[in-house]
């Protein structure tokens, strides 16, 4: 077998790399080493700027297939047929630390699927959580701001995060998801996902939906304490990463089941809470769990950089049958996450290959831009309408319409009959064990005695008095006892 020839990137030979080229055996070196020169240059720029947020992720690819009929609901082709089988890449990851942080932390996780279908990629993006602490994007800038590190301090501070949350009662129900016992997964196996947002589906017929995306894990959930997370953090801090590696090499394929929540369109209007609303979940009482298909991880990346730090998943990436719905977080996202990525990896990382869709042909007026790998022929021209046979619409949108009235400016959420902050976070509480409820109550202590202004105590208090007498009693006097020692 032939020896492998080391170039530089022009495709000339290395005849040494080991040794610059010097005036002399121990002279200077020399400005026309272009082998040194390309060397240093290039890992001068081998790292682009990381993500604001969901900077530390792992990856797997896999497929996803469909094993319940949801064809009237949706006619996405690849949803279409009980049995088909769609190529899926899917990025975890934490929130609020850099890329240098730990795995074993307590922070929602992001849980973003990319779905390369015959007719375009279909991303979703969501958490290990079904809700959210704002419901406005305009929110996002200040809360993500108030988590991350301080302009000062250079660490998180206690002060900044539940400053923030005293001033959103909205957080309550998050913030009681994150303080449980799912705020530590044990791995990236062992969590589920959720789409979050609501999505608009749409039938054959026209006949749209809302849907909520639940993705159960079938390895079963598992968590960590806050001990066995520091001691984990202790040995390996790429926890999650290391486990989801090794579980893939050993062909422990990790799966999740799909099931969705299922709304008709005219009923959104009345429901007794804003259905948009991110911070709220929708009882299963009401619309309950319809399965779709499972989710399968049967690949790990060859190369991280290539394909975890730079796939990007963008919630406006829909498909014929699947759209948006009216929750603002949504809608804020959808320009977010791409800009995003346009700044990060430049106008062209559609043409990376972790990005780029897996359909016969992409075939539109885009041109130039950093790293432009897609030309079409030579006579193609660069503008619509034209006469030489170029790309046109179709005229047939991808969801149904969606209706809309009222006065431009800034508005609140229309009301609806049960739009309060509080009670779904009470719900959740009550439906805890003791155990559980005495780990929240610490966890939550835990953090917020540390403030150190008393009216941002007394107003974190109050939210979750409002949630629940019993639940804002243990936290009061937790916090109490920890400020007294």
């Amino acid at each position: 077998m032939a020896k492998r020839v080391l170039t530089t990137e022009s495709g000339a030979p290395v005849a040494d790399n080991q040794n610059s080229a010097s005036a002399g055996a121990g002279g200077p070196l020399l400005l026309q080493d272009q082998h040194l020169l390309e060397k240093l240059a290039r890992f001068n720029r081998e790292r682009i700027p990381e993500r604001v947020v969901h900077a530390r992720g792992s990856g797997a690819y896999g497929y996803f297939e469909v094993t319940d009929d949801v064809t009237g609901f949706t006619r996405a082709d690849f949803l279409s047929a009980v049995g088909k089988r769609t190529e899926t890449f899917i990025r975890f990851s934490t929130v609020a630390d850099s890329l240098g942080g730990a795995d074993a932390v307590r922070d929602p996780r992001g849980f973003a699927l990319k779905f390369y279908t015959d007719e375009g990629n279909y991303d979703l993006v969501g958490n290990n959580t079904p809700v959210f602490f704002i419901k406005d994007p305009i929110k996002f800038p200040d809360f993500i701001h108030s988590q991350k590190r301080d302009p000062f301090t250079g660490r998180q501070e206690p002060d900044n995060v539940w400053d923030f949350w005293a001033h959103s009662p909205e957080a309550t129900h998050q913030v009681t998801w994150l303080m449980g016992d799912r705020g530590i997964p044990a791995s990236y196996r062992h969590m589920n996902g959720y789409g979050s947002h609501t999505y608009q589906w749409t039938n054959a017929e026209g006949e749209a939906f809302f849907v909520k995306y639940h993705f159960k894990t079938n390895q079963g959930v598992r968590s960590l304490s806050a001990e066995q997370a520091a001691e984990l953090v202790g040995k390996d801090a790429n926890s999650h990463q290391t486990d989801l590696l090794q579980a893939i090499e050993r062909g422990v394929n990790p799966s999740w089941t799909l099931y969705v929540q299922v709304m008709p369109a005219a009923e959104a209007a009345d429901y007794r809470f804003n259905p948009f609303d991110l911070t709220k979940v929708w009882p299963h009482a009401d619309y309950p769990l319809q399965r779709v298909g499972r989710l399968v991880l049967n690949r790990n990346p060859d190369n991280v950089f290539a394909e975890v730090e730079q796939a990007a998943f963008s919630p406006n990436n829909f498909v014929p049958g699947i759209g948006p719905s009216p929750d603002k977080m949504l809608q804020g996202r959808l320009f977010a996450y791409a800009d995003a990525h346009r700044y990060r990896l430049g106008v062209n990382h559609t043409q990376l290959p972790v990005n780029a869709p897996r359909t016969p042909v992409v075939d539109n007026y885009g041109r130039d831009g950093l790293h432009a790998t897609r030309y079409g022929s030579r006579h193609d021209k660069n503008y619509e309408p034209n006469s030489y046979a170029g790309p046109v619409q179709t005229d047939a949108a991808l969801s149904s319409p969606l209706a809309v009235h009222g006065w431009t400016g800034t508005h609140e959420a229309p009301a609806h009959s049960k739009d309060d902050d509080f009670f779904q976070a009470g719900e959740l509480y009550r439906l805890m064990s003791e155990e559980e409820k005495g780990r929240l109550v610490a966890n939550i202590a835990g953090g917020l005695s540390q403030v150190t202004r008393d009216d941002v105590i007394e107003k974190n208090l109050a939210h979750f008095h409002a949630a629940d007498a019993d639940y804002g009693k243990r936290v009061e006097e937790a916090v109490r006892a920890l400020r007294e020692d």
